[in-house]
């Protein structure tokens, strides 16, 4: 997204986090609902937050973005199909053009999130991407600390955008 910013003329590339996530349940709506706040927090200026559903998240968005925070219920010791299906359809579009990027991580399971976070992590790092901070782990449903965790971790990535 380009913005004029000093006077007319002249504009400038505004940073964007894109939030992708797959959302199907109250609990991960809760998680998604802190992280969203965390990004979108007043102090935090001069990025763009986009949120966007796996499914409908496309090579392009990804490539417009700068960081990515990934949102995704534990299916069966795997990420959710979604998460899975963004990655198929992103992987090698991407691969070459975001290395080095930096990219978040919340998981939300009923007993157990090993397996999504490892699955996520594979592709991750096969795509370059980096690890910015603590994956956000929660099962069953999310407390206060978990929340304020989830919440912590947009604001990290966003932050993490803004121009000195």
């Amino acid at each position: 997204m380009l913005r004029t910013v000093g006077g007319p003329g002249t504009l400038e590339r505004v940073p964007r986090l894109l939030i992708v996530h797959h959302t199907p349940s109250p609990n991960l709506q809760s998680l998604f609902e802190a992280a969203v706040l965390g990004a979108s927090d007043p102090e935090i200026t001069g990025i763009e937050v986009v949120r966007q559903a796996a499914l409908s998240t496309t090579a392009a968005d990804v490539l417009a973005a700068d960081a990515y925070l990934l949102g995704t219920p534990a299916n069966l010791g795997y990420m959710s199909g979604a998460l899975k299906m963004f990655f198929d359809l992103i992987y090698y579009p991407c691969l070459d053009s975001t290395r080095g990027r930096s990219y978040g991580l919340y998981v939300h399971g009923n007993n157990d999130t090993a397996g999504a976070i490892r699955s996520v992590e594979s592709i991750t790092t096969g795509l370059g991407w980096v690890k910015a901070a603590n994956h956000v782990l929660s099962t069953g449903e999310p407390g206060k600390t978990t929340l304020d965790a989830c919440r912590d971790l947009g604001g990290v990535l966003a932050a993490g955008l803004m121009r000195a």
